[in-house]
């Protein structure tokens, strides 16, 4: 079935970000529950340009308007009913059109060069498929002549299985396009949050001066989530809670808070310091690997009141599987800046609660004079929460209040929470702005290949480490914060996990 026809020619003043986009996978669940809300926002803010197209591509058989009803049912489904209005709705479902093609057979390729025939816009190519296909599409588009100079591709993570796998994936998406034109998303770096780090750390000589070890003493990050693999198990089995959180998310994380200060704020200068850190991480050898990671697999429990499976027991298990759900580690950065300071990461699938939060913890005063019994708390920490809502508080000490209290210290937040201080204001979807930033060609928030390499080359040693070791991962009941293991890794450096949600 070929896409439907569209209008041509737009105004030259409307080509400025205009694109065609199209999308692989338009009916999988990832661009049904994020990419076409995310899409329709940007419509109906206004950063959408009038002449944007975008073809929906699956191999299931549908017409342009069953599409278009299939996509609508979703928007309704995941919008705000204030964010929902019908003209809005009409604009956006108008720009849709739909083609059913089996991604891996170059015939019916043919069917997008028509589609673009005559347009003057650049093309988006949105693989929201597995990776294992990337290189494919790529080439029966190179083979259909479907491409220019000015086409764009953009990849969801994690790319590959380990540095071997990805290295032939990569290879396979350069043999058609540049390192200019590779977009590899990390939907963490699409973040408010994540850019306002950016802004907190290289805008605010209050941090940029003490953003190092002699200021800071350590640094937590936490991805938890409350879910279980949610019939993922295919997937997960395989990867496991190290290759599908640890190697992307928590790396770049780690990156952006321990990268030095780049130049400008180009791409490459951004990327070029987050390859150091991944370059600087340390490995893990020895008696490190059992001493400085945890490896956690969840059983059964209460989530919400509610009983739920352990892994083992989840639909379709290997009962005998030894892959983790949770991964708990110390690590460190070699060179100057982060000398003898620890990075504790943590995450884990069927935790409390869901969270991602940086906490940077600050030296005490090397001089105490206030109450020894307090001691342990007379420190500032700057909790950087990237979800469920998303904001930055600096954790300082100040006098208790009251006639009867003498010197006596109590912690409060410095607090900027973006839902109240930007009331009137939706805080945008991660996606919206990585999609944005397609649109305008700009490469900033988007993963270089090095990286990507880098990350896997690190991860993969931790892992024939645990292969070399055959240990078992400990258990933990559904709903905890993981193996008690976890707890004592960082407690026997005298710290603790900062939970106060």
């Amino acid at each position: 079935m070929s896409p439907s026809s569209a209008s041509q020619g737009a105004p030259l003043g409307d080509l400025q970000h205009a694109i065609d986009l199209a999308l692989f996978g338009a009916l999988g669940d990832l661009a049904l529950r994020k990419l076409f809300p995310a899409l329709y926002h940007l419509d109906r803010e206004g950063l959408m340009p009038e002449s944007t197209r975008i073809l929906g591509l699956a191999r299931q058989e549908h017409d342009v308007a069953a599409f278009r009803q299939l996509v609508s049912g979703a928007l309704q489904k995941r919008l705000k009913k204030d964010e929902q209005d019908k003209e809005s709705l009409t604009r956006f479902l108008d720009r849709l059109d739909y083609l059913q093609l089996d991604f891996t057979s170059v015939d019916g390729y043919a069917a997008i060069r028509q589609w673009r025939e005559g347009s003057p816009r650049p093309m988006v190519v949105y693989l929201s498929v597995g990776a294992k296909i990337y290189g494919d599409i790529c080439r029966h588009l190179q083979a259909s002549d479907s491409l220019d100079e000015e086409t764009r591709v953009v990849v969801e993570k994690p790319i590959g299985f380990d540095l071997a796998s990805s290295e032939d994936i990569n290879d396979a998406i350069g043999e058609v396009f540049p390192e200019s034109r590779i977009y590899r998303i990390d939907h963490y770096l699409g973040k408010e949050t994540v850019q306002n780090l950016i802004a907190l750390r290289f805008a605010n000589p209050l941090f940029g001066t003490q953003w190092n070890q002699n200021h800071i003493s350590h640094v937590e990050i936490t991805v938890a989530e409350k879910v279980g693999i949610e019939g993922r198990w295919g997937y997960f089995d395989e990867a496991g809670q190290l290759r599908d959180m640890v190697q992307n998310h928590l790396l770049q994380l780690l990156c952006l808070i321990a990268m030095d200060p780049p130049s400008n704020l180009d791409a490459d200068a951004i990327r070029d310091e987050k390859v150091k850190v991944l370059k600087a991480l340390k490995p893990f050898t020895g008696e490190a690997l059992g001493r400085d990671v945890v490896r956690g697999q969840y059983t059964a429990g209460t989530s919400d009141g509610q009983q739920v499976p352990g892994y083992l027991e989840e639909e379709g298990a290997n009962t005998d599987s030894q892959t983790e759900t949770f991964v708990a580690m110390k690590t460190e950065v070699a060179n100057w800046r982060w000398a003898g300071v620890p990075f504790y990461l943590r995450t884990g699938k069927r935790m409390p609660e869901k969270l991602s939060q940086i906490v940077i913890h600050f030296r005490q005063q090397p001089h105490y004079i206030f109450d020894p019994d307090q001691r342990n708390i007379a420190a500032n920490k700057l909790i950087i929460r990237l979800q469920p809502e998303e904001g930055i508080a600096l954790q300082v000490l100040t006098k208790d209040s009251g006639l009867d209290k003498g010197m006596r210290l109590r912690p409060g937040p410095l607090h900027l929470d973006f839902n109240n201080a930007f009331p009137k204001s939706r805080i945008p979807d991660a996606y919206e702005r990585l999609l944005l930033e397609v649109m305008k060609g700009q490469q900033y928030l988007f993963v270089r290949r090095d990286e990507v390499e880098h990350a896997w080359r690190w991860c993969d040693q931790l892992i024939d480490g645990w292969k070399a070791r055959e240990t078992p991962p400990r258990r933990y009941p559904a709903g905890s914060w993981g193996p008690v293991a976890s707890i004592a890794m960082i407690t026997q450096d005298g710290r603790s996990w900062y939970e106060d949600y």
